[in-house]
């Protein structure tokens, strides 16, 4: 497979590569699993899939430095990589355990979100990825500044003492053990800080990670430092439901559905993912027309709608 700064134009290439790579991977994988150990040989297909992604785009880092290829070069490449491996990976899984709507929008989501972020972690404009805080330092800094308040206070210190003990118990029934503040993306950009979430759509069984959005929100709204947390939903807005409406209005999140949230990662990265998609991406003609007759039977192919 020669790579160079032309690969992101040769989708058919790569393709045919990852399909015959994919089939060796997966000749292999069948010598060591029987027919009903397919859940493991799915995920073997999948981690061998990943592994060939990743070596080629090892390949293209190391091009780019050499060939001095051009920032879009290198992520129009990076794209199409990713975007062939997904087509390997959905063929290759179907055709060892074919995927239900459950399996398969669930899959769709967990694709979407890293394709997104490839714009940002090869963002053409200038953007400075962070760590985001623990929660435990946020609680110790908290708890530090309500203390520091309840001490100036002109009581008894039996009654600061009280105080003190009360707002324990708040923390206490707030959460009983560590909430994880990280999101699917953190970062700087114009002295305001970003903090991003994904999600492929809001079904029946969103409430437990709802609360959990609204609540890290919440926290990051309460500390002096100027976080904006933005929701994007692949989904177009009429498609999601309650627990995404209440994420919207909530006034701690800024939610954008569908284009909208591809204008906002161009306006963040200075690519436009939605052009490259309409030009580039082409499900129902690149996969396996096994796959396709599969998805068509099932009604699985409108999860594809990117």
């Amino acid at each position: 497979m020669n790579i160079d700064r032309t690969i992101s134009t040769e989708k058919v290439k790569l393709l045919t590569y990852f399909k015959n790579r994919g089939q060796e991977s997966l000749d292999e994988i069948s010598r060591n699993y029987s027919s009903n150990q397919y859940k493991q040989k799915a995920s073997a297909v999948n981690k061998a899939i990943i592994e060939t992604k990743n070596k080629l785009l090892l390949t293209i880092s190391q091009k780019t430095k050499d060939e001095d290829w051009t920032s879009i070069d290198l992520l129009n490449s990076v794209l199409m990589v990713t975007y062939c491996s997904y087509i390997s990976m959905i063929d290759l899984r179907n055709s060892v355990w074919e995927y239900d709507y459950m399996a398969f929008s669930r899959r769709i989501g967990e694709l979407w979100e890293p394709f997104c972020r490839i714009c940002f972690e090869y963002s053409l404009k200038k953007i400075e990825l962070f760590v985001p805080p623990l929660f435990s330092d946020v609680r110790k800094i908290m708890t530090n500044e309500i203390e520091t308040y309840i001490d100036k206070l002109t009581i008894s210190n039996y009654e600061k003492k009280e105080l003190k003990k009360y707002y324990a118990k708040v923390w206490g029934m707030v959460t009983s053990g560590e909430i994880k503040l990280e999101l699917d993306l953190h970062f700087n950009q114009n002295n305001q800080s970003y903090n991003i979430d994904f999600k492929s759509g809001f079904g029946s069984n969103e409430k437990g990670n709802t609360n959990r959005l609204l609540l890290v929100a919440t926290i990051y709204n309460s500390l002096e430092k100027n976080y904006n947390c933005c929701l994007f939903v692949r989904s177009k807005e009429e498609e999601n439901n309650q627990y995404f409406r209440q994420l919207r209005d909530s006034g701690v999140w800024t939610a954008y559905c569908g284009d909208k949230a591809y204008d906002e990662i161009y306006k963040f990265t200075g690519f436009n993912l939605k052009d490259w998609i309409i030009k580039n991406i082409d499900w129902t003609n690149d996969l396996h027309p096994d796959t396709k007759r599969q998805f068509e039977r099932n009604d699985l192919l409108k999860y594809l709608e990117w």
